[in-house]
């Protein structure tokens, strides 16, 4: 596949095996994918030991295995529809996810969103590094920092090739990863995990059930967790042709992160409420060591590895957040070297902060709030350009114009996206239900009347995309409409592979 393996800028006509694009506009001949590729793709980036880490959720705040499935399967579904959504642009459009957000956000006013999202790519990597820290210092006592070292440097390698290679990794992480958790799987379901040995640092047995403020964080809490690569998917579906069936690539991101996702929930959810322990690396030890003495070593080192392609995925899409929010106010010349700055940036970011946070002593308890707050930040973002894309502009849009500084169609600062973000935003704060375990954290007066039930990602969905909706029906259509046309004449290459509006 030769994608991405344009030569780079400045160096011979030779292909290079570093991606020369970054958060340009990718050419027809170019986009060689398959959609084939999606589903397992997707698959991959949910079946990972992090996942099982959702499923801890449930158990810490009262629910037992079978309600954590349920309570998290519902979730995952629910979260993926808005991920599967938002990866149908990126054929019809050519570009990264929020590069198209220019349209509702415009030029500069992006970078509200852009920050919010790269809270998102850099904390989930922050908080695997974490994870990961606690857990082979608590099994091994190997050292917080060479063990960052160790995993980042490999992740941040793949992240610098790019695109094509980040997809060949995702096979062989398959390869290794759909074995050694469908063991761990038949371990559970066998009942085989009864037998291994005492984990260190479980935590004292609590009566698990049900309780519904439980049942909302856990749905809560995988939710957001696909909500989360909604950002992501077009930065990865981008490279399929154009006239590639929007239904069947909803279909195929959609089973593929939702199948993996509910399984690893499950999984994690039975390990959290049986072994009694909030370190996901020490149960999976926990079940290797049940078949064997070391097996429970190779468990964890194959987690580990298959797990490196999905840091090197937020890295990578954290570094196109990046350039595209320094691009928003001094333009810059989407090159491999560009693409190589960024990804330096976010990687010493992710390990200085994950350093902070290890030290602090915080592991389950920051996963927790932060896949609350991330979800309250992305869901004003994820409605308001779902709508635009689906219900106001229906797929049309000025590609030329997303990089021009100056006189483009879209302007400097969207008013109409800002405000419904702002609004959105501010109408979920009374329904924030923010909670360390069984610890409050900040609980709105609302969802304090309502039982500590969080329901603010429901408002925040519903007012952002009514606001937004309602404040674009003053919104020159037939003026952008034009544009379009006359770019589709004059450079066919930019045409969306949309049908014209009515």
């Amino acid at each position: 596949m030769q994608t991405e393996s344009t030569a780079v800028k400045g160096s011979s006509n030779e292909q290079s095996t570093i991606e020369g694009r970054s958060i340009d506009f990718v050419p027809e001949h170019e986009r060689t994918d398959k959609l084939s590729s999606q589903g397992p793709f997707w698959f991959v980036g949910n079946f990972t030991f992090f996942t099982m880490t959702i499923g801890f959720v449930g158990p810490s705040v009262g629910l037992d295995s079978i309600w954590t499935t349920v309570a998290g399967t519902l979730g995952i579904m629910f979260g993926t529809l808005f991920m599967a959504f938002h990866g149908s642009q990126g054929p019809h459009l050519g570009l990264p996810q929020m590069i198209q957000s220019r349209a509702q956000f415009d030029y500069r006013g992006v970078v509200l969103v852009l920050i919010a999202t790269l809270f998102v790519f850099a904390g989930f990597n922050i908080v695997n590094l974490v994870l990961m820290m606690q857990g082979l210092k608590t099994l091994f006592s190997w050292d917080p920092m060479q063990v960052a070292l160790a995993v980042t440097l490999p992740a941040t390698i793949l992240a610098i090739l790019g695109h094509d290679w980040m997809h060949k990794t995702f096979k062989w992480s398959l390869y290794l990863s759909l074995p050694l958790y469908g063991l761990v799987t038949l371990a559970v379901l066998m009942g085989w995990v009864q037998d291994a040995p005492v984990i260190k640092g479980a935590v004292p047995e609590t009566p698990l059930g049900f309780n519904w403020t439980g049942f909302i964080a856990q749905f809560a809490a995988a939710a957001s967790y696909n909500i989360a690569y909604a950002p992501y998917v077009s930065d990865y579906s981008r490279y399929l042709p154009k006239n590639t069936s929007s239904s069947k690539l909803i279909t195929a991101v959609f089973l593929g992160a939702s199948l993996s996702g509910a399984w690893m929930i499950s999984v994690g959810g039975w390990l959290a409420s049986h072994l009694h322990t909030t370190d996901v690396l020490v149960a999976l030890n926990a079940v290797g060591a049940g078949f064997a003495p070391h097996l429970g070593t190779v468990v964890v080192a194959i987690t580990i590895l298959a797990f490196l392609p999905v840091i090197a995925m937020n890295i990578y899409s954290a570094k196109l957040t990046a350039i595209t929010s320094i691009d928003s106010f001094k333009k810059i010349e989407p090159t491999a070297k560009a693409r190589v700055v960024a990804i330096i940036f976010v990687v010493c970011l992710q390990l200085g902060v994950a350093m902070s946070i290890y030290n602090s002593g915080s592991g389950l308890s920051v996963l927790n709030i932060y896949l609350v707050v991330m979800l309250y930040f992305l869901v004003p973002w994820t409605a308001v350009n779902l709508t635009d894309y689906f219900f106001v502009r229906r797929g049309r849009y000025a590609i030329p114009h997303f990089f021009l500084p100056h006189d483009n169609i879209y302007g400097r600062w969207g008013t109409r996206g800002l405000l419904s973000y702002l609004v959105g935003f501010m109408a979920m704060v009374p329904f924030f239900c923010i909670f360390d375990g069984s610890r409050e954290v900040f609980v709105g007066p609302i969802a304090q009347a309502m039982g500590s039930v969080d329901l603010a990602w429901l408002v925040g969905l519903i007012v952002s995309s009514i606001v937004y909706y309602l404040s674009c029906r003053s919104l020159n259509l037939h003026h952008e409409e034009a544009v379009i046309a006359h770019i589709e004449i004059n450079m066919p290459e930019y045409t969306t592979g949309n049908k014209r509006r009515a």
